[in-house]
């Protein structure tokens, strides 16, 4: 049974989840929405760029859940699965994810974006398992802070090798689909590497080390 590692945000979604959680906050009047809005699209920026400080984000992304009850935090993520996250779920992404469920192998989505926010969606595409970071749960509310190492980049090999540790499994066999060069890290030590819709810098790298690239979106 080899690991199946999908990134989510614009490789299994056409799509960044944690962008438009915030664009959602912004529309249902929960945060400022200049303020938010502004942030959002900076940080946004910055990680297309490579250049994103994933702690000074998490404090951004993250304090919105410690200022809504948990019950009407859930129901609000029902209504923004709905809204802006199943018209993006690719069907090709499923049924890449269905065929290595076929094949035995052991479905990972890993992700940096916060689990809150992806565990429902991991759920839609029938993945069996999620690598996300974790926000911060203390007596069911959530605090604002990120528990443990964020899954990003280099921090992405750290949660899973935890995880398979934990779970008694290898790289051996793995294949790892994404569309970031943040992704580099975690897509260098696979055996198989895919680029999915991938950004320039990773288009680029996987030209040049002739890996797979596809495209989630026809």
């Amino acid at each position: 049974m080899a690991l199946a590692l999908f990134d989510l945000d614009n490789t299994l979604l056409a799509g960044d989840s944690d962008y438009l959680w915030g664009v959602f906050l912004v529309e249902k009047g929960l945060v400022d929405a200049n303020l938010y809005e502004a942030a959002n699209q900076r940080f946004y920026k910055q990680y297309a760029e490579g250049e994103l400080d994933i702690h000074e984000f998490l404090n951004f992304s993250l304090n919105p859940l410690s200022l809504i009850a948990t019950e009407t935090l859930n129901e609000l993520h029902d209504e923004f699965m709905e809204k802006h996250i199943r018209p993006l779920m690719t069907k090709i992404g499923q049924e890449k994810v269905d065929l290595h469920k076929q094949a035995c192998d052991t479905t990972i989505i890993i992700t940096a974006t916060n689990s809150f926010v992806t565990a429902p969606i991991a759920d839609a595409f029938g993945v069996e398992h999620l690598i996300a970071t974790e926000p911060e749960l203390i007596d069911g509310k959530y605090t604002g802070k990120v528990a443990g190492t964020p899954s990003f980049q280099q921090g992405k090999i750290t949660r899973l090798n935890d995880w398979m540790t934990k779970n008694n499994k290898s790289l051996m066999g793995s294949t790892f689909y994404s569309d970031s060069h943040n992704d580099l890290p975690l897509l260098e030590i696979v055996d198989k590497p895919i680029a999915v819709d991938p950004d320039d810098t990773l288009r680029d790298v996987a030209e040049e080390k002739n890996w797979q690239v596809m495209s989630f979106r026809r």
